[in-house]
């Protein structure tokens, strides 16, 4: 079983792919579930511990707007335990949140630096029933070449 980043990092129909695959998804529904069912997290709408703005920092410079360095704070973490990835471009907002675009695109550069690109699955979101059929079978059979 592998860590599989997966953008966008909300994305329950690729969550629900790498699993069905036996691996591990990378998502950050798990990182805010942490974070609202662990005790010490002021209660809502904060949901944050002093060290989350400090984590945010390390991926993104104080210059930057807090949001991109909030959702930093989830992301950059899911980015550094990933061993493979998958990303799909031109996903419509309800394949996954956009969330905001600079934070977006500091995401995929950060796993793309990391990770070397025969682990890095991009692919182009489906538009017709022939494509979707392709885009799963796309990941699925690159899912299995990282199964033991």
């Amino acid at each position: 079983m592998v860590k599989v980043f997966i953008y966008p990092t909300n994305s329950f129909i690729l969550s629900d792919l790498v699993m069905r695959a036996g691996h591990e998804p990378l998502v950050v529904m798990n990182q805010v579930r942490e974070k609202v069912t662990t005790l010490g997290v002021d209660s809502p709408p904060m949901n944050i511990t002093p060290e989350d703005p400090k984590t945010g920092l390390k991926y993104a410079a104080i210059e930057v707007p807090a949001g991109v360095r909030g959702r930093m704070a989830l992301n950059g973490p899911l980015t550094e335990q990933a061993e493979i990835a998958i990303i799909v471009e031109g996903a419509p907002a309800d394949f996954g949140c956009s969330g905001c675009n600079r934070t977006n695109e500091l995401t995929k550069f950060l796993v793309r630096d990391r990770l070397d690109r025969s682990k890095i699955l991009e692919i182009k979101y489906p538009e017709s029933d022939e494509q979707i059929h392709e885009f799963v079978y796309k990941i699925l059979d690159f899912l299995n070449t990282f199964n033991d």
